[in-house]
Parts: C-alpha cells; sequence; structure tokens
C-alpha cells in the first residue's frame, strides 16, 4: 500500500511503462514481488502468498464502452483470474486473482496481447499517459480538421457549379487535391478506429470502432474508385468531403468526451494521489542528526520527518515541533483549515498550510485514514453499477444486429445505385454505434461519486447510489451518529469504600480497548485528568456487540496477581440496576456485583435538527433506533425532529426492526456508526457509516461520511435521485436517437457526414448531461 501511496514518479522503475521495457524483457516480471502487491490492490481472502488478491489497474487503449467487455473477456481467460470487472467511464478495472495460481505479470501480459496494457492504479505513469493520449487525441482531431476545411474548399465548385462552368480537367484536379488532402485524416486521424477494428477481428470480436472503421474504409475506396476511374461501377461521385467530416465530427465529440472523462476522473485520481513522492527524515544514524529525503514508501513508525508548508502530510502522526493549520477536506469534510498545534495528531494526504513541523509517525501504509479512503474510491471507481452491466450485454448483440442492418441496406439499394448502396450501408453502420448507451449509466454514476468525494463522502461502490435514490425510510443509530462523536463524562457513581478516581482508572483501562464512543468518553476522561496510562493491565480482552467489554484485570506491577473479570457495558450486560437517571449511563461490575456507573451527557449535532427537516422535505420518513434507555432515545429524537424512536435495542432488536419495515415494502436507508451497527448496514438497501471513529477497513456501510455533518446525508439523497434521473434521461437519449436516425439512414437520407455527426453527439450529449452532476456536486461544495 505504502507504494500506491507514493507512486512513483514517470522516469522510476518501480511501474516501467512497457513501451520503456527492453525488448526481451518481461516489463511486468517486477510486479511479481509480493512486496509490490499491495501497492495496487490488498488481500481479500486468506494470506498474502497463497490467497485471493483485488487489485486495482489503470487502463489504456480503451475508445469506446464494448472495449470494457473486450478486456473483461480477456482477463477471464487466464487461469487464476476470478473477477475482472472494467469501469469505461473512470478507465479502470477490478481484477480479483488468486495468488496460489497466478501473478500479476501474467494477467498484465495477457490485456497486453488484448490491447490494453494496464498501469497499478495511484502510479504517476497513469496520469502521465492519460495526459498523452489527450495531446495524440488533441492532434488527429487537429490534422482532421484541417484538411477537412481544405477539402470543403476543394469539394464547394463542384456544389455551385452550372453545367459548362467548370471544365473535366477541372474538376479531375480539384477531385485529386481533395483525395491527397484525406490521407492524412484516414492515415493519421483514423488510426485509432482502424487499430481497435483490426484488434476486434483478430479475436475473433465486434467491437464499437469496426463500424466506424469499415465505414471511413468503404467511403475512402468508393471516393478513389471514382477519382481513378469516373465511369467505373462505383459511380463518380466522391465523398471526400463527408468522409473528412465525419471524422472531424467524431473526434471532436470523443475529443471533448474524453476531456470531460479525464476531468471526472481525474479528480478522482487527484484525491488519490495527494501523498508526495518524498518527504525529509531525520537521520538518526549519524551524529549531527541531519534530514535526508526518502521516499515516503521508506518510512516507518517512530520516524521524524520535516513537512514544509504547501506539502502534504506523507503519514499519520503527532506534531512535536511547530504550529500550523492544516487543510484536511479530503479526509474529514471540513474545508476550512484546521489547527494543528504542537501535540496534535495530523492525518496522511492532509496539507500543511501555515508553518514548518516536525511530526513523528504513528501510522504508515494500510493503517492510515488515507489508505482507506483510497482503497474505497478505487473500488468504487473500478466497480460496475447493475444498469451499466445491462447496457453493456445489450451493446453486443445491438451491434451485430447494426453490421446485419448496414448488409440488407446494401442490398436494397444496389441495383439501383453501388455507389448509395455502400454510403447508404456507411451512413447505416456509422450512425447506429451504441457508444452512448454504454456510456449513459457509469459517466453519470462517477461523476456523481466524484462530486459526493468533494462534499465528504465516499461511495464504495456506485451501484449503492441507484439504491439511495429509491430509499424511502431512513433510520439513524444515535450515539456517535445524531449525536456528537464522543459523549462527555458527567458524574461518576461509585461502591462504598472506592474513590471515583480509582474507578475511572479501571474502566478506562478496559475501555481502551474499544473503539464505541462511550468507551472513547472513558479514555478521554481519564487522559484528561491524569497524564500517565492507567496502573492496570487487561487479558483476554473481548467485546460483545451493543453489550459492552469484559476482560480478565490485574494490577500492572502484581504480576503474580490471579486478577479478576470485569465487565463494562450496558446495567444488563453487567447484571446491575440502572441508575434513575435520563441520560447515557455505563457500568463497571466485578464478580462481586456493581462497581461504578458513569453518566456521560450527550450533545446533539449542531445540524441534527436541519438534517432530519431536510429528509422529510424529502418526502422520507425518519427512524431512531438505539442502545440507550428508551427515555433518553426519544428525548434525543424528540429534540431532533425525528417522530419515532425505539431504544433499548440490541443489534439483533435492530435488524429485525429493518426486516419488519422492508417486509412492509420499504426501502431503508441505515445511518450508523459502523462499529455495533454491522448487521443494520449491511442489511440495508443503502447505508452510511458515520463519524470519524469508524474504521473505514471493517464499515459495511455503502457510504463513508469522513466528517460530522449530518447535512451530507440529504445532500447525498438527493444526489443520487438527480444520478438516477440523468442516467434515465441518457438512456432515452441513446434509444430514441438509434430509432430515429437508423430509418433515415436505411432509407438514404441521412449522408454519411450526418450521421458522423449524430453518432459524436450521442455520446456528448450522454458525458455532458453526466458532467452536469460533477458540476452540481462542486457549486454547493
Amino acid at each position: 500500500m505504502q507504494a500506491a501511496l507514493a507512486p512513483s514518479s514517470p522516469s522510476s522503475p518501480l511501474f516501467p511503462h512497457p513501451s520503456s521495457a527492453p525488448a526481451s524483457a518481461d516489463p511486468w516480471q517486477v510486479l511479481d514481488d509480493p512486496a509490490e502487491w499491495p501497492a495496487f490492490g490488498q488481500v481479500e481472502e486468506g494470506d498474502a502468498a497463497t490467497g485471493r488478491w483485488a487489485s486495482q489497474v489503470a487502463v489504456e487503449g480503451m475508445h469506446c464502452a464494448a472495449c470494457s467487455v473486450t478486456l473483461e473477456a480477456a482477463l477471464l481467460k487466464v487461469p487464476g483470474v476470478l473477477d475482472a470487472q472494467v469501469n469505461a467511464a473512470s478507465r479502470r478495472a477490478r481484477v480479483v486473482w488468486s495468488a496460489a495460481a497466478t501473478r500479476p505479470s501474467r494477467w498484465f501480459a495477457a490485456s497486453a496481447a488484448a490491447g490494453y496494457p494496464l498501469l497499478p492504479a495511484g502510479s504517476h505513469e497513469a496520469g502521465a499517459q492519460r495526459s498523452r493520449e489527450l495531446r495524440m487525441a488533441l492532434w488527429r482531431w487537429l490534422v482532421s480538421g484541417f484538411c477537412m476545411m481544405q477539402v470543403m474548399m476543394y469539394a464547394y465548385p463542384a456544389y455551385i457549379a452550372r453545367p459548362g462552368d467548370m471544365t473535366d480537367d477541372a474538376a479531375q484536379l480539384l477531385r485529386w487535391a481533395s483525395w491527397m488532402l484525406t490521407l492524412p485524416v484516414v492515415l493519421f486521424s483514423c488510426g485509432p478506429f482502424f487499430r481497435s477494428a483490426w484488434r476486434d477481428l483478430r479475436a475473433g470480436r465486434v467491437g464499437m470502432d469496426l463500424p466506424v472503421a469499415f465505414g471511413v474504409l468503404v467511403t475512402f475506396a468508393v471516393s478513389s474508385a471514382a477519382t481513378f476511374d469516373t465511369h467505373g461501377p462505383l459511380g463518380h461521385e466522391v465523398y471526400f468531403d463527408s468522409l473528412t467530416m465525419f471524422v472531424f465530427f467524431l473526434l471532436t465529440g470523443r475529443w471533448l468526451e474524453a476531456r470531460l472523462r479525464d476531468r471526472t476522473a481525474g479528480s478522482l485520481e487527484a484525491l488519490m494521489n495527494r501523498l508526495p513522492d518524498s518527504i525529509d527524515r531525520l537521520d538518526r544514524s549519524t551524529q549531527d542528526g541531519g534530514w535526508t529525503r526518502v521516499a515516503v514508501r521508506r518510512l516507518a513508525v517512530g520516524d521524524v520527518v520535516r513537512v514544509r508548508p504547501g506539502e502534504a502530510f506523507p503519514a499519520d502522526g503527532v506534531v512535536i515541533e511547530g504550529d500550523t493549520s492544516a487543510d484536511e477536506a479530503l479526509l474529514t469534510g471540513e474545508s476550512r483549515p484546521v489547527p494543528r498545534p504542537c501535540g496534535d495528531r495530523v492525518l496522511a494526504g492532509s496539507h500543511n498550510l501555515s508553518a514548518m513541523v516536525q511530526v513523528r509517525i504513528e501510522s504508515v501504509g494500510e493503517g492510515t485514514r488515507f489508505a482507506q479512503i483510497v482503497r474505497l474510491m478505487e473500488s468504487a471507481a473500478s466497480r460496475k453499477p447493475r444498469l451499466a452491466l445491462l447496457a453493456d450485454r445489450v451493446a453486443r448483440p445491438f451491434l451485430v444486429a447494426v453490421l446485419a442492418s448496414a448488409a440488407m441496406a446494401a442490398v436494397f439499394w444496389w441495383p439501383t445505385d453501388p455507389g448509395k448502396a455502400l454510403m447508404v450501408a456507411v451512413a447505416v453502420l456509422i450512425v447506429t454505434c451504441p457508444c452512448a448507451l454504454s456510456l449513459a449509466t457509469p459517466a453519470a454514476m462517477l461523476a456523481s461519486a466524484g462530486a459526493l468525494a468533494r462534499r465528504g463522502v465516499l461511495a464504495s461502490n456506485l451501484q449503492a447510489l441507484e439504491a439511495l435514490a429509491s430509499v424511502d425510510t431512513v433510520v439513524f443509530d444515535k450515539t456517535g451518529t445524531l449525536t456528537g462523536d464522543i459523549p462527555r463524562l458527567e458524574r461518576i457513581y461509585c461502591r462504598q469504600g472506592l474513590r471515583p478516581g480509582d474507578a475511572l482508572e479501571m474502566a478506562a483501562a478496559l475501555a481502551a480497548h474499544s473503539l464505541h464512543p462511550v468507551a472513547q468518553a472513558l479514555v478521554n476522561a481519564w487522559n484528561a485528568q491524569f497524564r500517565s496510562p492507567p496502573a492496570w493491565t487487561v487479558e483476554q480482552a473481548a467485546e460483545k456487540a451493543g453489550f459492552g467489554l469484559e476482560g480478565l484485570m490485574r494490577r500492572a506491577r502484581a504480576s503474580a496477581e490471579a486478577g479478576e473479570y470485569v465487565r463494562l457495558g450496558s446495567s444488563a450486560f453487567c447484571k446491575v440496576a440502572p441508575l434513575e437517571v435520563d441520560a447515557v449511563q455505563v457500568h463497571l461490575a466485578d464478580a462481586r456485583g456493581w462497581v461504578a456507573s458513569f453518566v456521560l451527557a450527550e450533545e446533539l449535532r449542531a445540524d441534527a435538527a436541519d438534517a432530519v427537516a431536510a429528509l422529510r422535505a424529502q418526502g422520507l420518513t425518519v427512524r431512531l433506533l438505539s442502545g440507550d434507555r428508551d427515555s433518553t432515545a426519544k428525548e434525543v429524537a424528540a429534540r431532533a425532529g425525528i417522530g419515532f424512536a425505539q431504544g433499548g435495542c440490541t443489534p439483533e432488536d435492530k435488524l429485525d426492526v429493518l426486516w419488519r419495515l422492508q417486509a412492509e415494502g420499504r426501502r431503508i436507508a441505515m445511518v450508523g456508526d459502523g462499529l455495533n451497527d454491522g448487521p443494520s448496514l449491511a442489511r440495508a438497501n443503502a447505508s452510511f457509516a458515520f463519524g470519524r471513529a469508524v474504521p473505514l477497513s471493517r464499515a459495511h456501510a455503502d457510504f463513508v461520511v469522513l466528517g460530522d455533518r449530518l447535512a451530507t446525508i440529504p445532500a447525498a439523497i438527493a444526489q443520487a435521485r438527480k444520478t438516477l434521473r440523468v442516467v434515465r434521461q441518457n438512456l432515452c437519449w441513446a434509444a430514441g436517437y438509434n430509432a430515429l436516425c437508423v430509418p433515415l439512414a436505411v432509407v438514404g437520407w441521412l449522408p454519411a457526414w450526418l450521421a458522423g455527426l449524430g453518432m459524436a453527439a450521442s455520446s456528448l450529449v450522454v458525458v455532458l448531461n453526466a458532467a452536469r452532476l460533477a458540476a452540481v456536486g462542486q457549486a454547493r461544495h
């Protein structure tokens, strides 16, 4: 993972580009080193050496949506590759493979053989290659545009000349000039179409560039035949102007589409590539303790680094010298600079804004919050939503039908005019390309995922947007969700003869083994009063979700002491009577019974009432399910404006409520802290893991809220609904466009240049419509 967080520069040998490797060497052999696998993937099952890995890679050479189906088929043919999903909109792939059966170099080589070289996701080379492709696409577009204008100039006299105005020699000279100017368009500008079509033909496939390449070749052949032999069987008409105009319009659409797609995919990539390549590390091997510039992936826990203003923090750590402020918008959703004085914790991926500071590293690699965010975003960018999979399945047979329709149109028109018959077939081939159909869903959902990420909401998979758009009920957990992340310790009651400080010390020692907000409140209360750790050791600590903690405790300096089992949690778990107070309370008990009770004060989040009002304004039903006492749950619900609340819920109770609601036909969005709400989050139709204490790698949620603003929940639901509307608009546009244009092309009313304009416009309309989702997200951020 460290290499992914600190990707090598384009000149680095870590991930060499295939074109830069020696011809005799395997350019992907370096990826077979198990130490490199975490750089672009993670273990899903088993151990690292023989288990199942899920890797994210960037794909080169994709020119249309059908390429994703082709690449998936090529990858799945490799023994040991268990699953492959390629997202045409983001040009990323998620490959699940068995380390016991294959190595990355094998499926990298298989992909390259199919015409789609791969690069590890997160490497700078992936972004550099995308920039090179955009520059080359711009050159192809410029050449086609220049040649089109010249050809149109030479074709213009033929359109306006009356009989006798122009001699045959002059007309033939203009045709020869047009032919010469069309050659660069066919040989250079159309290169990607021919390469893609040839690749598909060699593999026995039908791709979306095949009709385009076939149409260009037929048009050029018919026009060349008419130029060389004006009285030949294909007639005397030339179509160089239509050909160059068609290519220009098509390349215009594809270039604009690539720019828009690059802006969306690039925004996600920019969020994921926020770590510096290198950092100044304190060199403890020398007496003077100088600073050495090292690669970020070489950092280890305990290292001290120096971070200058404008640099990103390379890992999670604590500021040990200097005071500064940090930009943590990606990590916490907080758009304003956050003060980070000496002693504060800083996060990998956040930017140092104010002053140079020294930081002691506490977490690197997979242990950082940034690494977990990157994994979520890579997973979302490579997975395909259900509607996109359906469109891909429809696209391939649709292409076969297109070829059949073009052949039948040519047969129909051939007895009348062979030249026109071929041009009609070309128009049918061009106008019916299903690029717009295959791009309709992934383009919209990827744009929306980028917009949500800028708001501090990460989607773990794009399919969740479709589910979220259809929810009618939102169920909230209370502690750490509607209320603040960490409650405040207000009062301590303890058994006779025991001081409150001693009771807190025992509770804090046991609570340190949990990430639950209530446990963290006890730890924070101890740390606020005492600088030293609790003088207790805890063994065999175990947490029962929704109930509490238990463990064997003994004095830290009394190793010979037998120790005793202690429980910390609810009154039922500790088998004690609850206090007669309407507040959050947690109890401590040992073998003799009750030891202490801790009363905690919970503050409703500042925007909780506004967020609930916004959800209700969207027509949603809002409910509260809590493990706390029923009276406390209802009191918090009343303050937030929630009409239905149920307290005393175990995780099983919450799951049962969701089952019953779904049996009534309701579609549920669950919002929880991700700690003891795992079953409920997994069961809900859509789910949010909320709160900064959530370990992202263990969250069962479809969405992870990085900050502490509940307003992101109604905003995310509104964004999902807009996304689904845009997807439907795109699908309707793609279907309606084909339904209108195919008959026009078959009857010969649609010339090749207009068919090219329609094909380019259809894909461009789909991508532009999807780009509105990203623009809305930016405007409201």
